[in-house]
């Protein structure tokens, strides 16, 4: 099943030399036939080493790829990946992430025994090398993964990481809005999906996904996704349900994924998941309301 499906394969990447060598080596190493493969690079202009090394590798292999440059933002950068896209389907890997050897093949399969399904998102791995920040924000999605394995019928942002799009269902509803310059043209994205009919799930399809490793760095990136919410909010208010941050609500939420956190991985350390939570939720606001001023 699945294996004369053509899948584009997009990665959107700036200055991520550190991470990028991992991200594209298990790209290119999928065992779905190579020749039903094409890989998307839309680098924003890095200034480091990360299109050499991207070059490097994908040199030695039998994937098709282009590389593409532009600088207008992850909303226009998404959107090149669509419009150029071949396949039936996208699939969106992150610099900093790892698939599984049966990543896009597992995603292909389950996308071709689910036609309604629009997007489906991989289930998050445990990411042994981190410290405990990394740690944290590695349970917090991992636990995620299990607890709504299956159709996502929650408030639940999928995002695109080790996400596979249906290229049909993108297409229909305009494609990325390329007016988003920073976060949440996926969170906009599949809100248009979801409310053009298609289903939105996550399967057995397992990738890894390298997190902050300092609080200081933690902090910055939601500060930063804060700031890019701002303007998602003032297109769509329904996209940011702030119910879920109030304190009972989330307290809940917190302990509820730190219990079954125990249960899953055995380490008491998961139990200062809700203070976690709180520091970068946080962030998240003030990066928010600075945007608002």
């Amino acid at each position: 099943m699945g294996s004369d499906v053509e899948v584009t394969i997009g990665l959107c990447v700036k200055n991520a030399e550190s991470t990028i060598k991992e991200a594209v080596d298990s790209t290119i190493d999928q065992d779905f036939p190579h020749e039903l493969i094409e890989l998307i690079v839309v680098d924003g202009y890095s200034g480091d080493k990360t299109l050499e090394i991207i070059k490097n590798r994908v040199l030695k292999t039998d994937v098709r790829f282009r590389i593409i440059q532009d600088s207008k933002g992850l909303g226009a950068a998404r959107q090149i990946v669509v419009a150029q896209s071949k396949g039936k389907y996208v699939v969106w890997v992150d610099a900093d992430m790892k698939l599984s050897k049966d990543f896009v093949r597992k995603q292909v399969e389950f996308m071709e025994r689910n036609p309604k399904a629009g997007i489906a998102k991989g289930r998050y791995g445990v990411y042994d090398k981190a410290g405990l920040v990394a740690i944290l924000e590695n349970t917090e999605f991992v636990v995620d993964s299990y607890l709504y394995e299956g159709e996502v019928t929650s408030s639940l942002a999928l995002g695109t990481s080790g996400c596979i799009y249906r290229v049909e269902a993108i297409k229909q509803v305009k494609g990325f809005d390329q007016n988003i310059k920073g976060v949440g043209e996926d969170m906009d994205a599949e809100y248009r999906i979801k409310a053009a009919g298609w289903s939105l799930h996550i399967s057995n399809a397992v990738f890894c996904e390298k997190r902050r490793e300092s609080w200081r760095s933690l902090w910055s990136e939601y500060f930063w996704h804060g700031t890019g919410a701002r303007d998602l909010f003032q297109k769509n208010k329904k996209l940011i349900n702030f119910r879920m941050m109030l304190p009972p609500v989330a307290v809940f939420t917190e302990l509820r994924r730190s219990v079954f956190a125990y249960k899953l991985t055995a380490r008491k350390v998961v139990f200062l998941l809700p203070f976690h939570w709180i520091f970068k939720r946080a962030a998240w606001l003030l990066g928010f309301v600075s945007a608002s001023v």
